[in-house]
């Protein structure tokens, strides 16, 4: 048996900063792994990273059910370094192939480029006691419901209030690793087209199950290597997310508003969809977001109004002038896009969700006076629970004598309030609610 290699030892370290930023910093897992891959030339040792970061995240709770277990004592707060590298040990150990002995050896290995040789001796008598009694601390978990479902408590059990038939489901879909949806761009070609195309590149696809422009990869892959990525024929989204542009259904000549628009998915979906939009105005809050659409609109050499600005605050940017169409993509808890981002489950809260509450109502009441008379309003949010989608549906309804429900042409989903829900995993959808108003 060899030890692990000095690459191979660079890209477990990178996933230890990578962890800390998240657990320790508060960073979110996409902006913490953007800022340390660069430090690693290949890209084998980059997709590591990736696979050790995202793995260690989608199973924390149930990795620190068997941590606290294996440890006599718990670790103290400044050691916090020391619990990723045991976490990444125990997560190699459980969840991969790879070698039990390059697990322990590279955790050990850290252990002593951090300076922190005492921890070495812990660190293997951790991993090493975790082979023996794998089978029993396994069996243990299936007990423990945090631990069963690694989600946390107050999670699951939000969940399973608002969803007792499809709680479970919920929360394995959310453990459960998402697949590569693309939308191709409706400009340059139709998805059966672009399907031939994958398919004469040797890249296994099937058509979307509901949104026609959607695109599912059978195995996920470096978006440049897609045909005409870089030519902007074909943008990576999932297809709950692109059901939207079909549901606000912009008429040629009409102004429309694309309200929190970054990254600019939908935006860039709109602009595709219907060309003959007479305007169409993107607001972001965040100016390095900002520039993350603006980024997008070029790739895919679209072009629209873009407003750096709090939506919630119309004086800072709009002009007076109605908008036929809005769409509202409210900020959220997030919810239904864990399979994407399983940082969220470390990183939110339950008191956050009256936060965001306040927020989705805010922009509400600050964007219904910006619609005409006939417009249509589009909430949105890609959250599974009742306070930020059915219920703040609800309440603005009833404070509001000029909002009509317009019932979505749907199968899809669940009904929810005045809107439908999609739960995650449904037909390789993340989880998305939608609503939709119309001003009389």
């Amino acid at each position: 048996m060899s030890r692990p290699s000095k690459a191979e030892l660079e890209a477990r370290g990178v996933a230890v900063e990578v962890l800390l930023a998240v657990l320790r910093g508060h960073e979110n897992l996409s902006n913490a792994l953007e800022a340390r891959l660069g430090a690693l030339a290949d890209e084998r040792d980059r997709a590591l990273v990736r696979e050790l970061s995202y793995g260690v995240l989608r199973w924390l709770p149930r990795l620190r059910y068997f941590l606290a277990r294996l440890l006599d004592q718990p670790l103290r707060a400044k050691d916090t370094d020391i619990e990723c590298l045991l976490i990444l040990g125990l997560y190699q150990l459980a969840h991969t192939r790879v070698p039990p002995y390059a697990a322990v050896d590279s955790a050990v290995a850290l252990a002593a480029r951090r300076r922190k040789t005492w921890a070495k001796g812990l660190i293997n008598a951790v991993l090493r006691r975790y082979q023996r009694e794998r089978e029993a601390l396994e069996a243990a978990a299936e007990s423990d419901g945090p631990a069963h479902h690694a989600h946390p408590p107050w999670l699951a059990g939000a969940l399973q209030q608002a969803w007792p038939r499809h709680w479970s489901a919920v929360l394995a879909a959310n453990n459960a690793r998402a697949p590569m949806t693309l939308r191709v761009n409706a400009r340059h070609a139709t998805a059966p087209d672009y399907l031939r195309r994958l398919e004469a590149a040797g890249i296994a696809a099937t058509p979307g199950h509901r949104a026609p422009e959607a695109v599912i990869l059978h195995t996920p892959m470096d978006v440049h290597a897609l045909p005409g990525f870089d030519d902007g024929d074909v943008s990576v989204q999932d297809e709950a997310a692109q059901l939207a542009a079909s549901l606000l259904a912009p008429r040629p000549g009409e102004r429309v508003l694309d309200a929190c628009a970054a990254p600019g998915g939908k935006t860039a979906h709109l602009l595709e969809t219907c060309p003959g939009i007479g305007e169409l105005v993107a607001v972001e809050q965040d100016p390095s977001r900002t520039t993350l659409l603006q980024g997008t609109l070029e790739r895919l050499g679209l072009a629209c109004t873009v407003r750096t600005a709090d939506a919630a605050t119309p004086d800072t940017w709009w002009d007076g002038r109605s908008f036929q169409r809005i769409l509202l993509d409210a900020p959220c808890s997030a919810t239904g896009v864990i399979r994407r981002h399983p940082d969220i489950k470390t990183r939110r809260e339950a008191r956050q969700l009256d936060e965001f509450a306040a927020t989705q109502s805010r922009l509400l009441e600050a964007l219904w006076p910006t619609l005409a008379a006939g417009g249509t309003l589009l909430y949105a949010t890609c959250s599974t629970l009742p306070p930020e989608n059915a219920l703040i549906m609800d309440a603005f309804l009833a404070r509001h004598s000029d909002a009509r429900v317009d019932p979505l042409p749907a199968d899809w989903g669940h009904p929810h309030g005045p809107g439908r829900q999609i739960l995650p995993g449904e037909e390789d959808m993340d989880g998305f609610y939608y609503a939709r108003l119309r001003k009389p």
